[in-house]
């Protein structure tokens, strides 16, 4: 498990973990930067796809694919359903998955986030974060 720094916002910073496999076709890089990478070492039970015509480049990378994925962790029985929602993005260089909400965030919250990101262009900045953080790891092997 490797530490790094990576920017949240313009003027936040972050000390993440991730685990960076080596994938079996090729040299792709598969990023994975959840604070417990055991959280997401499943199927998700629920994802919404955002961006998947695979023809949008950006530094260099070709993005492939933007999708939020819901894990379901617990339920409080006044809170209602603990969700960890992450944002995984496909490229053409290799993968990368991110801790994007978590919480008792209340019923459909993965509707509520797309709609969000749709409206206020939060999609390139899902994208923006994510090369960043492939471009990070890429310097430091």
């Amino acid at each position: 498990m490797k530490k790094f720094l990576t920017l949240i916002n313009t003027c936040e910073l972050k000390l993440c973990s991730y685990e960076a496999h080596e994938s079996s076709i090729g040299s792709k890089m598969k990023i994975i930067d959840v604070s417990n990478p055991l959280r997401v070492n499943r199927l998700p039970d629920n994802s919404v796809i955002l961006l998947s015509q695979g023809n949008y480049s950006e530094h260099g990378f070709k993005i492939k694919k933007v999708e939020l994925r819901l894990y379901l962790e617990k339920t409080d029985k006044k809170l209602g359903p603990f969700s960890l929602i992450t944002s995984f993005v496909e490229t053409d260089k290799g993968t990368i998955e991110m801790t994007y909400e978590e919480g008792y965030i209340g019923l459909n919250p993965l509707e509520k986030i797309k709609e969000f990101l749709i409206l206020n262009l939060g999609i390139s900045g899902i994208i923006l974060r994510s090369i960043i953080s492939l471009e990070s790891y890429q310097k430091s092997s």
